[in-house]
């Protein structure tokens, strides 16, 4: 599997973002320093694509696909593709506060520590749907880790398309979320013209 070893701070830094977006509390101390030469169109296209990629840990093809999927839905295209990647089933782990950052929550969805509907999925992108019942799986729920990781997103706030019930690590979709919703720093619409050319 391709993994990018690019320090995560490094990363935000080049990309403008705030790292917490992706739950990292911390801040890189360093300015980065940018020639004065202005960015082209395109180049403020690729960067708002590694920003939401970057932000939801998918690659380009993966990413490519859920635009095409994007794309045949009806709607607005840029705000399909949001949707979709905000349904990932890492994403609303993460979302539910069952995990500090989305790649602890893709690390617990590979482990299999996650039941949707009560069956085991272990597949950090599969989509969920409305009036799916996510939860940790009864034995891993007393163990430590989770405790910590309460702990520390017990103050962040749920967002209202999800119902979850943190004593018993459990959560339900009650409907999908709207862009309004979704609070990413990214301008989909710079995405849907960089693959429209």
């Amino acid at each position: 599997m391709a993994v990018n070893r690019v320090p995560v701070l490094k990363r935000c830094r080049s990309l403008g973002l705030d790292p917490i977006y992706l739950g990292i509390d911390k801040k890189s101390n360093r300015n980065l320093n940018r020639s004065s030469r202005k960015m082209s169109e395109y180049g403020l296209q690729l960067r708002e694509k590694q920003k939401a990629k970057f932000i939801y840990g998918v690659l380009e093809k993966p990413f490519r696909n859920y635009y095409q999927k994007a794309q045949k839905k009806p709607g607005m295209t840029g705000e399909n593709l949001m949707i979709i990647l905000e349904t990932r089933l890492d994403n609303v782990i993460f979302r539910m506060g069952f995990a500090r950052t989305r790649k602890e929550a893709r690390q617990i969805v590979d482990h299999k520590h996650v039941l949707v509907n009560g069956k085991q999925v272990n597949i950090p992108s599969y989509l969920i749907k409305v009036g799916d019942v996510i939860e940790i799986k009864e034995k891993c729920k007393g163990s430590q880790r989770y405790k910590d990781i309460i702990e520390v997103t017990g103050g962040r706030t749920v967002p209202a398309w999800v119902e979850v019930d943190q004593e018993n690590l459990k959560g339900e979709i009650k409907e999908l979320p709207k862009r309004d919703e979704i609070d990413v720093p990214v301008d989909e619409m710079l995405i849907v013209e960089l693959y429209s050319k």
